[in-house]
């Protein structure tokens, strides 16, 4: 009995020390992972350990021959389809994108793009399919996101980091969608925007375009992500000036109902015989002033509906906020 039990302790042990070998060899395959130690710096050496670590790029790209992965496309200089490394690669992407945009791109303008907004270039052959990496699970910093940026320029390139601390206009705009992503605890802005237009857009403008049922959100981002998520978890917490709820008494002294409505809603406008109200995004209501009794406003109820934050999933919550936040331009 012994020496059977010493045998399966035996077997266990080898069984373990070849799991250890096998993941150990998985991970040189694709390039070894390095650990970050505490705060990145904005350096090649800094962004190679956020790409073969946290970044987790590794997983789906390779650099030349270091790494096993070819799901995205190779970061050095492979055969006939990758004949230059990312870093001179950018330069000649970035022409590409100028004649398409009709905008000046440099290099740094091409790579800081191709993280914050990965679908706007997608390489032929290859599926629009690479991870938000300032979002949720990677959620890198935008520190750590210049850093890599830096490795990438190093890869047959020149590194620039004064291009990356002092952007141009381009490159602003998308490190404008990381930060609001990072305000929002890591959403992602181009998804919150499909959320926007799906959820929200029937009652709001934004940018002159949408519904007029409630308040223009072109200036949102300006009042900040703590008034913004309490306007989406409680709509009638606060009002913006023109947008109360008002609710129609009759002569009766009853609510008044419409269409099997009620009349209650925003003000959209009145004159001397008549008040129109919205009572939704979809229906106004007209009621002459000879068959109210008074307009009494309601400071516990919201035209915007008091159960939208169950509407969304904590994604969708996560990423319209960030997508909102990034809103801070004019009212048309």
């Amino acid at each position: 009995m012994g020496k059977v039990v010493g045998k399966v302790f035996i077997f266990l042990i080898v069984l373990v020390a070849l799991f250890m070998w096998v993941g150990s060899a998985i991970t040189k395959m694709t390039g070894g992972e390095k650990k970050a130690g505490g705060k990145v710096e904005v350096t090649p050496e800094g962004g190679e350990t956020i790409y073969w670590g946290k970044g987790r790029c590794y997983t789906c790209h390779s650099i030349g021959d270091r790494g096993s992965a070819v799901r995205c496309p190779n970061h050095g200089v492979w055969g006939d389809k990758f004949p230059l490394a990312m870093g001179a690669r950018a330069v000649e992407r970035a022409k590409e994108r100028e004649k398409v945009t009709g905008k000046p791109y440099t290099a740094t303008d091409y790579l800081v793009e191709s993280l914050a907004d990965p679908g706007a270039y997608v390489v032929d052959s290859f599926k629009n399919e690479m991870a938000v990496v300032y979002a949720p699970p990677i959620s890198l910093t935008a520190d750590e996101i210049k850093a890599v940026i830096a490795y990438m320029q190093s890869q047959g390139g020149d590194v620039n980091i004064e291009a990356l601390n002092n952007p141009t206009e381009i490159s602003k705009k998308f490190w404008d969608r990381i930060a609001a992503a990072g305000a929002a605890g890591g959403g992602d802005p181009g998804h919150g925007e499909e959320v926007y237009m799906t959820t929200c857009s029937s009652c709001h403008i934004l940018k002159g375009e949408g519904g007029t049922a409630g308040p223009d959100l072109s200036n949102i981002g300006a009042k900040g992500i703590k008034n913004i998520s309490e306007s989406i978890l409680q709509p009638a917490a606060s009002f913006t000036p023109g947008y109360e709820t008002y609710v129609v008494i009759g002569k009766d002294g009853k609510e008044m109902v419409r269409e099997s409505k009620k009349v209650a809603g925003i003000k959209v406008s009145e004159d001397s015989e008549s008040v129109e109200i919205a009572v939704d995004s979809d229906t106004r209501i007209k009621v002459l002033k000879s068959e109210i009794k008074e307009l009494v406003v309601d400071k516990n109820k919201s035209l915007m509906p008091e159960d939208m934050i169950e509407m969304l999933t904590v994604k969708d919550f996560q990423d319209v906020l960030a997508f909102m936040i990034m809103q801070k331009g004019s009212k048309q």
